[in-house]
């Protein structure tokens, strides 16, 4: 009976999500004053490749706290369209470097707009959100 107990729970977990890349061998927390008040420490923990809705693209996670108790991810999940878009109307690719300033600054937004963020968040880069921070960027 608990044999079959165990099997069932092990039926019902979810896929391992694939293992971060590109994480810097020694993380640096960096600071952030939001224009909400708070101040965020935070830390690029990597990205993996992921699909949402049946869509491909990359994930990108950051740990961040505001009283260093705390700490909770915040993911932002390109998909592969959002930078193909405005690379195939420019004729140019956007390097490895550039796409992470460009989910930085979407980072940055991220705690802009919420007034207080305590908990996991998971946020989608769009097209126009990768106009706005290549602009911004001056790319």
């Amino acid at each position: 009976m608990l044999r079959q107990l165990f099997r069932l729970r092990r039926g019902r977990r979810r896929a391992a999500a694939p293992e971060l890349r590109g994480r810097p061998p020694i993380r640096r927390e960096k600071i952030y004053a939001a224009d909400s008040g708070y101040v965020y420490q935070y830390t690029y923990e990597g990205y993996r490749p992921a699909t949402r809705a049946k869509v491909d693209g990359w994930e990108f996670v950051f740990r961040c706290t505001t009283d260093r108790a705390a700490h909770f991810p915040i993911s932002v999940f390109a998909p592969a369209e959002s930078f193909s878009d405005w690379e195939r109307r420019f004729d140019r690719e956007l390097n490895q470097v550039e796409r992470y300033a460009i989910i930085k600054m979407r980072l940055f937004e991220i705690l802009d707009e919420f007034e207080r963020i305590s908990s996991d968040l998971d946020e989608v880069l769009t097209p126009e959100q990768v106009e706005r921070q290549v602009e911004a960027l001056d790319l």
